[in-house]
């Protein structure tokens, strides 16, 4: 697959301009999340996905910054360009060397993780700043993932940019990318050499209390061997997560709005006739047709759950299964009161306060509110139960490409 790459694979230099913009929190822009509550104001369930997939769509254009880092000469541009999928010779390769190559910093783009930037930093130790400014310097709040590479030896400045990532709240992994070079210098078997890499690096990683990260053991001459194509995939599942969930939270807390306020609408209208309207009940005392209706009005009934199945790909019992209120009888085993209420003394007491004028009646529209009300709720918690769900399984066009096995020809390791 053919590459596209300049000016993006230009190298910036530390102190320029021309840094990743914030996206440490990807999100939509903030008038199309208010024309989108206002879209969903009186809308249902349904009406949800499509627009959940387009904003989705949307967002998939936004560019996810990585960085890659750790000391010089761990073999960081080499990483980039096996992840890239091109060889070391090619021209829009990453420069590597047997010397320290990447004394400022660049960014790298490629075919097979659309809208990604790959940031080569310079090695820590490849300038004179001290660790303190090597940080300041390298904005390190810019970036949305970061991959710190490691080779040979898991140092205290490793175990150092772990802390610091992890105190700023983001992900990273550890990459160990010269185990072809440990297997042919090494006695042990491979399994026993990569357990005592991993065991090294957790050892650093617990004596500072840093917590314990993905941990990949690569060669960067052969991205099919070992931990690259795992590597690989969960880069891909979390560059995808990074773009969706600010939006997909956001998308929630908006219909959770719709939501709150069809509540409350149908609290207001419990005692008067426009509940039954809209509703399109004949008898709030029949409490079968009620649940139906509630339903229906909030979009989880069984045809429209089914049509939401069908649109993400989800089995319909799967849905089903989350409801709280799926039938009267699982309505009642929720609550200890319904079952009381609907008890046959307690349906009578009212016929017997209506020969007192004004107690009964008021009775009654109590016990029906109350009724109502619990029906309601339910309804409603399951309804954000299953939009919660329902947003996990939208198709999205965000999914990143794959990245083609084999190995490359340079045998070169670079900085």
């Amino acid at each position: 697959m053919e590459e596209s790459l300049p000016p993006s694979h230009t190298p910036l230099s530390a102190s320029s301009n021309s840094l990743p913009p914030d996206s440490s929190w990807i999100i939509l822009d903030e008038a199309e999340f208010i024309r989108n509550e206002n879209d969903w104001s009186g809308g249902k369930l349904l009406e949800v996905v499509p627009k959940a997939r387009e904003a989705l769509r949307t967002v998939s254009c936004t560019p996810v910054n990585i960085a890659v880092m750790g000391d010089a000469g761990n073999g960081m541009s080499s990483f980039i360009n096996a992840l890239r999928g091109i060889g070391h010779e090619e021209e829009a390769a990453a420069p590597i060397g047997v010397v320290r190559t990447t004394l400022t910093r660049a960014s790298y783009s490629s075919s097979h993780f659309p809208n990604v930037l790959l940031w080569d930093l310079p090695g820590i130790g490849s300038t004179t700043q001290s660790l303190e400014n090597y940080l300041r310097e390298m904005q390190l709040n810019q970036y949305d993932l970061f991959i710190i590479i490691a080779s040979e030896q898991f140092s205290m400045n490793h175990v150092w940019l772990a802390k610091t990532i992890e105190g700023m709240g983001k992900k990273f992994y550890i990459v160990w990318t010269k185990l072809d070079r440990d297997l042919s210098t090494r006695t042990l078997y491979q399994e026993d050499l990569q357990q005592n890499i991993r065991g090294t690096i957790l050892k650093n990683l617990q004596e500072e209390q840093v917590c314990v990260p993905l941990i990949f053991l690569v060669s960067n001459l052969d991205p099919s061997l070992h931990d690259f194509p795992k590597l690989r995939d969960t880069l891909q599942k979390d560059v995808t997560k990074l773009r969706c969930h600010g939006p997909l939270q956001k998308l929630f807390q908006t219909y959770e709005k719709s939501i709150n306020h069809k509540v409350t609408s149908l609290q207001e209208k419990i005692d008067t006739q426009s509940f039954q309207d809209v509703l399109g009940i004949r008898n709030a005392d029949d409490l079968e047709e009620c649940l139906k209706a509630y339903h229906r009005h909030f979009g989880v009934d069984d045809e429209s759950l089914q049509r939401v199945a069908q649109i993400t790909g989800t089995d319909f019992p799967h849905y089903k299964d989350l409801m709280k209120s799926q039938d009267l009888q699982a309505v009642n085993q929720g609550s200890w009161n319904l079952p009381f209420m609907n008890c046959t003394v307690v349906q009578a007491f009212p016929n017997l306060l209506s020969y007192i004028p004004f107690l009964g009646n008021y009775f009654i529209h109590y016990l029906r509110g109350m009724k109502q009300k619990y029906f309601l709720s339910v309804v409603a918690e399951d309804t954000k139960t299953i939009l919660s769900e329902v947003l996990k399984f939208i198709p999205h066009e965000s999914q990143l490409g794959s990245i083609p096995k084999g190995p490359f020809s340079s045998g070169r390791q670079d900085t």
